[in-house]
């Protein structure tokens, strides 16, 4: 019991020193809408270094000083960051917004017109301008079925079949 305690500690320990760098990327093609939602959850304080970093400008999330301005710097990071093809075309992310939600802000996008989805290829270093060890987990929905992928830096690419 004792050496069971101990390690669970050891455990705590270990994951407190080398924290997670974790992004999430949910795609799910709205077959009804003939739409590509794509949403973006990436952990606040690092969303925010990376978002001065990119935009050489002081950044709050919680409390923006101009939103107009704040939400034009999201976008454009990820765009630039996240590039994703549907069917061998590359698709427009259009920005609808953010939402912080806990320790998270929640980033979302739209494309309209795409009446189905045979494949999704994505081109993503989103945060890897932040942190060597980031992670990129895509769950990806269309057709009644879910594809899921870790991205571990320095891999950008991945492909879903449907």
């Amino acid at each position: 019991m004792a050496n069971s305690l101990y390690q669970w500690l050891m455990v705590g320990i270990v994951a407190a020193l080398h924290p997670f760098f974790v992004s999430v990327i949910e795609l799910n093609h709205n077959a009804k809408d003939r739409s590509l939602e794509t949403s973006v959850r990436i952990f606040t304080e690092d969303f925010e270094t990376t978002l001065k970093k990119f935009g050489n400008t002081k950044v709050d999330l919680t409390k923006p000083a101009d939103k107009a301005a704040l939400d034009k710097l999201i976008a454009s990071y990820i765009n630039q960051k996240l590039s994703i093809n549907v069917d061998g075309k590359t698709i427009s992310l259009q920005y609808l917004g953010y939402e912080q939600k806990q320790e998270s802000t929640w980033v979302y996008f739209e494309t309209a017109n795409i009446p189905s989805v045979k494949k999704v290829e994505v081109t993503c270093n989103l945060l890897y301008d932040f942190e060597d060890k980031q992670i990129n987990i895509f769950t990806v929905k269309a057709k009644g079925t879910e594809r899921n992928y870790k991205l571990d830096y320095p891999a950008t690419k991945a492909e879903f079949d449907f």
